[in-house]
């Protein structure tokens, strides 16, 4: 499959690719949202405390990490488009195991298996997109990426809907059959199709940090054996863009547990409200991204990710320390706007680097992120209050940003040596 055909015109292999890894992302934040709106369900069947649930809760993210890891390797073995498929069936069947439970420790045991599934198609689709990416010569993992976020919106959105209407068990059973359907439509496409190649190019960052085509020699190796290759001369600057994820990850999974509970505690909203500021952010995040390509191609990587990362900083101290409702409503907005692109880009550059391995080391990194957040605002919260815990998320996203643009040379020509080009003035 090669990227372009005569004339510039998009080959067509690879738009039934990107239609098909986009289906992907779609599925994987619908099943995901729809199994976390019935966690207040899975509770009262399982009987588990707060802090049972807390514990069995973390088994979605030991699953995810443990396998994050491994994936990489997977998927330099098998291909990334048959992992895809695998995990995105593994995920949809699993989702219908924790109303099947009874108890804290089991439903944490089958939350193993679903976030198995979850970081295994994480890194397998994210994998594959990056080889899109390349192929297509253009910048299109934000698009992706908010396939996956209104993936999640119709995820919630539709299991509130049925809430009141169908049990636990029902609901996730439907949306596993659905799931695994969907899987199985979209991966026929997948693996019908193999992963793009650019014979004598490889990705190269350019001075304003995009990244293009550069000439390399072409040896003829399987791309899973380049990806190889090129992994072990791009450690540092993998972990850069992983450090990165990090950052905005962690706004990502504070603002998601703690935002609404900002708006009521500390400025007085309505449930209705306080529940609308998270839903604002993750409308402004999906918006940002849907535009993510056309900035990526107007500002240049680096520079989206030092605008997302200053952005979401200012977005953020105006939401947290705002003393009135309409400007910390405001405040989520921008934040969402800033952080969007961020994370899709980080794991673009780690995968560019170093293939699978590097999706998978970003990803984890990434995840951690998100882990860390919501714990770390409310370990702060006690020790301080809640709106300046929440300005962590400013810090962070300022460091976001400042160490892309620190690190802009460092990695732009590790990148070029790793791809077998020497390094250029600028």
């Amino acid at each position: 499959m090669r990227g372009q055909t005569a004339g510039n015109a998009p080959d067509p292999a690879l738009s039934r690719l990107r239609a098909a890894l986009t289906l992907f992302f779609a599925l994987d934040g619908f099943v995901f949202a729809g199994w976390v709106v019935r966690i207040p369900a899975v509770k009262e069947q399982t009987g588990a405390s707060p802090g049972a649930l807390g514990l069995a809760l973390l088994g979605v993210s030991a699953g995810a990490v443990a396998t994050m890891v491994v994936t990489g390797r997977l998927c330099r073995r098998f291909g990334s488009h048959p992992m895809t498929v695998a995990a995105a069936v593994l995920m949809s069947l699993s989702v219908a195991l924790p109303p099947l439970t009874h108890s804290a420790l089991a439903l944490g045991l089958v939350l193993l298996v679903f976030g198995a599934g979850f970081g295994g198609l994480n890194v397998a689709m994210n994998s594959a997109a990056v080889d899109l990416v390349a192929a297509l010569r253009r910048p299109v993992m934000p698009t992706l990426h908010a396939a996956f976020s209104l993936g999640g919106m119709a995820g919630a959105g539709l299991g509130g809907l049925v809430a009141g209407h169908l049990s636990a068990t029902r609901h996730l059973a439907l949306l596993a059959a659905a799931g695994v359907l969907l899987a199985l439509f979209a991966g026929r496409t997948l693996i019908a199709l193999p992963a793009p190649t650019v014979p004598g190019t490889a990705a190269t960052a350019t001075p304003d940090g995009s990244t293009t085509g550069a000439t390399a020699s072409d040896d003829g190796r399987p791309q899973a054996e380049r990806h190889s290759a090129r992994a072990g001369g791009s450690r540092w600057p993998v972990l850069v863009f992983g450090l990165i994820a990090l950052c905005t990850a962690y706004g990502e999974g504070a603002m998601a547990d703690w935002a609404a509970l900002h708006l009521d505690q500390d400025l007085g909203a309505s449930p209705g409200m306080a529940a609308a500021g998270y839903s604002l952010f993750a409308l402004a995040m999906t918006v940002g991204r849907l535009t993510g390509s056309a900035l990526l191609e107007r500002l240049g990587q680096t520079r989206a990710l030092v605008a997302g990362g200053a952005t979401a900083a200012a977005g953020m101290l105006l939401g947290s320390l705002a003393p009135v409702l309409p400007l910390a409503l405001a405040g989520f907005a921008v934040t969402g706007l800033g952080l969007a692109n961020i994370f899709p880009i980080a794991i673009g550059r780690a995968g560019a680097l170093a293939g699978p391995d590097g999706v998978a080391t970003a990803s984890t990194l990434g995840y951690a992120g998100m882990l860390l957040g919501p714990p770390t605002i409310g370990f702060l919260a006690d020790w301080s209050s809640l709106s300046t815990a929440l300005t962590t998320v400013a810090l962070l996203s300022a460091l976001a940003a400042a160490v892309a643009y620190g690190t802009r040379h460092t990695v732009r020509d590790s990148g070029r040596r790793t791809a077998g080009t020497e390094p250029r003035s600028t």
